[in-house]
């Protein structure tokens, strides 16, 4: 009798420690809505830290400031000054929704920082200027402002068919200044970009192929999302997925992997996939389909898995399409045919 009351004792006193221990991983873990709720109380520079830090996160559809820290420390080990560019285009795209009277709870929630994240990062990373350019700044803070207006035409025009529009201002706004300047500009001069003419290349067998570095691809997959190829990118941004949510960072592993797997199967070069640009967009719409839009189930996991391998066909096909091949221009317009 005496040890049973005292293993009943001993139970009660630990469950309070459990109960505990669960309030203090669930203030950390999701969304950290009692962090939101906190944060609209303070002063207004913690707000914009709070919305900076999600608008990083919500790059991944993660909403969760603590996830954002981790994800800029990620892109600070890639490139401190990529990190840097991306962490001002979240700010501009976030002051400017402000200014233009946007959703304050999405504006809270860091849905129109994600595209000057991309906005700031991606130009930085396209620019030939190289690391500390400061007039870089100039470009950025201008297109990163013109995100949320971007946004909201789009937004305008989708929701008749309600569909997102996810990243499609970035996409728009960074193409439009890459053709705006190209390679040859003499204040912002972009990487010059060559056309990839040949399916099959010299030093790429079966025979060749790096398991570890294949094993690599998949978190530099995941990384490439933000235009980094760090494998240590790459983990940080899966611990803050893992932080957020178990799913979302099985599904970004599931994705990428599947990404890699249709490079293999496509014949593409060893580099790309080794340096991951054969994951991210995979790894995205994995993402998407299996942690975020849709009931978790086991169809869900395969339609997940069908999409990540559609996407990397769908890249592969897309590029091709967009892709100069000099084979195929005419004899008189070709430019080494030139006297």
């Amino acid at each position: 009798m005496t040890a049973r009351m005292d293993n009943n004792q001993t139970s009660q006193g630990e469950a309070p420690h459990r109960s505990f221990l669960f309030r203090a991983v669930g203030l950390f873990t999701g969304d950290m809505r009692r962090c939101g709720e906190w944060v609209k109380r303070q002063s207004l520079v913690i707000q914009l830290l709070d919305c900076v830090f999600r608008g990083v996160a919500q790059v991944m559809f993660v909403n969760n400031p603590l996830s954002g820290l981790l994800i800029v420390i990620g892109l600070f080990l890639q490139n401190p000054w990529w990190a840097l560019n991306g962490l001002l285009g979240t700010l501009v795209s976030t002051v400017s929704a402000f200014l233009l009277g946007q959703n304050r709870e999405a504006i809270s929630a860091g849905l129109y920082g994600y595209n000057g994240t991309l906005v700031g990062m991606l130009m930085a990373v396209f620019s030939a200027k190289g690391s500390w350019y400061w007039w870089l700044f100039l470009p950025n803070v201008f297109m990163s402002m013109l995100c949320p207006v971007v946004s909201s035409a789009l937004s305008s025009v989708a929701s008749k068919w309600d569909l997102p529009i996810f990243t499609l201002p970035f996409n728009i706004l960074v193409c439009l200044h890459i053709e705006a300047t190209g390679a040859a500009h003499p204040y912002f001069p972009e990487v010059d970009f060559q056309p990839n003419n040949h399916l099959h290349h010299l030093n790429d067998s079966i025979q060749s192929l790096s398991i570890s570095r294949l094993f690599l691809s998949v978190p530099v997959g995941v990384g490439q999302v933000y235009g980094c190829d760090s494998p240590w990118t790459g983990g940080l941004i899966l611990l803050a997925l893992l932080l957020c949510s178990p799913a979302l960072c099985f599904h970004a592993m599931l994705g990428s992997a599947a990404g890699m797997f249709a490079g293999l199967a496509l014949a593409a070069s060893h580099r790309d996939i080794y340096t991951g640009l054969w994951g991210y967009n995979s790894a995205l719409s994995c993402i998407a389909i299996g942690g975020v839009f849709y009931v978790i189930t086991w169809q869900t996991h395969l339609l997940a898995l069908i999409c990540a391998l559609f996407c990397a066909y769908m890249m592969s096909a897309t590029s091709k399409l967009m892709s100069v091949d000099e084979r195929r221009i005419p004899r008189k317009f070709h430019p080494s045919l030139d006297v």
